[in-house]
């Protein structure tokens, strides 16, 4: 369940003295009087266009920029404008200086909050819902545009994890946005600026627990709504058979899983597009109230080139009775030529034997190059040692040379007569 327990946006007006009404005040001078009774005002200052953010000026003098103030206050500024809002006011007369237009005013709105739709507690992967919230003031739509264009509401899952706040920032899941809400009258948006605001909420989490968070991304609001969901995988399966043959359609199958899917309440819209552009929608449903399968049959065309489809399944939850919607992403299919087996096979020969000569050829020019370095390595150790050989005799000749030379010459010595 959602756990609704704050519902004060950051910069609208939230006024606990004002339990039945709300108010609107021009400012005299740039200045207003807070009562002492006001928990958090909000107030809109309109400005000459590109001039500098306002200062804010206490009873006591102490001056608010937009760049500099107490975490009790949020300021969310444009080229024009100002929208702040202040938690816990100081009492009595405060002042807005800047280049200030006469549309400035300020409005004290009562009761402010912010609704949810309460998100089913088992989710399927891949399923597309209406999520809404709404922001009323005395229980009432909250139909201020100037505030509503600029609120910024998001749905973020974030993968459950038990005590979160215990870890540290880096051991937190990362949460993951998955729409954001709009009050435009676009898309599932019903009317633009009734203080309804509609997401088209795709479930794209894998399956797993999850909190979801509905937060302001611009810091609109100072508290989230939080439930936790159980997301469940995808309870569809489709199968795409493609078809060969220009009798025989191609198929597409849509089967609900047991126990999940109400037997007899699948049904499917696709809209397939051919090689020319064409498109034609083609839509069916379970044929009998037992049965957990959908066939759509897309016409073959023998047209070469590429086809892509796309639509929609919808099915009943079994046991809740939650109409479920699934998006199919899209699919895309090619149609090519038809193919020549016995061409093929020749050609495949032909490459194989292609493949077997230039391999052989590759390990020929291997072992010719083996031998060509054994060569040459023969011949350099054959240098290498008749060098060798020859520095030895040389050096023997040498010591034989030099011996000689050491020995001196015998002298005869004839006998005296």
């Amino acid at each position: 369940m959602l756990r609704i327990g704050f519902a004060l946006l950051g910069l609208l007006v939230s006024s606990l003295c004002f339990a039945t009404q709300s108010a609107s005040m021009s400012l005299l001078d740039n200045r207003f009087r807070v009562d002492p009774s006001i928990e958090q005002i909000t107030f809109v200052i309109y400005r000459a266009e590109n001039s500098v953010p306002v200062v804010l000026v206490r009873p006591d003098g102490r001056k608010y920029y937009s760049h500099r103030h107490p975490d009790n206050v949020r300021w969310y500024q444009e080229s024009a404008m100002d929208i702040i809002s202040i938690e816990k006011p100081m009492p009595g007369p405060w002042q807005a200086v800047g280049k200030v237009t006469p549309k400035n005013k300020i409005k004290l709105i009562s009761h402010l909050k912010l609704s949810s739709d309460v998100l089913p507690e088992r989710l399927f992967q891949d399923e597309q819902i209406k999520f809404t919230a709404r922001l009323t003031s005395d229980d009432k739509p909250l139909l201020l545009r100037d505030f509503l264009d600029r609120v910024k509401l998001k749905v973020t899952f974030t993968k459950f994890v038990e005590n979160e706040e215990s870890l540290i920032k880096e051991a937190r899941p990362v949460p993951i946005e998955i729409g954001e809400f709009a009050d435009d009258g676009i898309d599932l948006d019903e009317k633009a600026g009734d203080g309804v605001f509609t997401v088209k909420l795709p479930i794209t989490p894998a399956p797993g627990k999850y909190r979801v968070r509905i937060t302001s991304g611009n810091g609109v609001f100072l508290r989230a709504q939080e439930q936790e969901v159980l997301v469940y995988p995808n309870p569809i399966t489709l199968t795409f058979i493609q078809s060969r043959q220009e009798q025989q359609s191609h198929q597409v199958i849509f089967t609900g899983e047991q126990g999940m899917i109400e037997p007899g309440s699948l049904a499917a819209h696709i809209e397939h597009t051919d090689a020319q552009g064409v498109t034609i929608a083609v839509e069916g449903a379970a044929a009998s109230a037992e049965s957990m399968n959908v066939e759509l049959a897309i016409p073959y065309s023998g047209v070469i080139g590429e086809y892509s489809w796309q639509g929609e399944a919808y099915a009943t939850e079994l046991g809740s009775g939650r109409e479920l919607m699934f998006p199919l992403s899209e699919h895309t299919y090619s149609v090519v030529k038809d193919i020549d087996l016995a061409e093929t096979r020749r050609l495949q020969e032909q490459e194989r034997e292609k493949q077997a000569k230039l391999l052989a050829e590759k390990r020929i020019a291997e072992a010719r190059e083996a031998q060509r370095k054994k060569s040459m390595l023969i011949i350099a150790i054959g240098n290498v040692v008749v060098v060798i050989l020859g520095l030895v005799i040389w050096f023997v000749m040498r010591k034989l040379k030099a011996k000689r030379a050491a020995i001196p010459e015998m002298q005869l010595e004839m006998p005296k007569k």
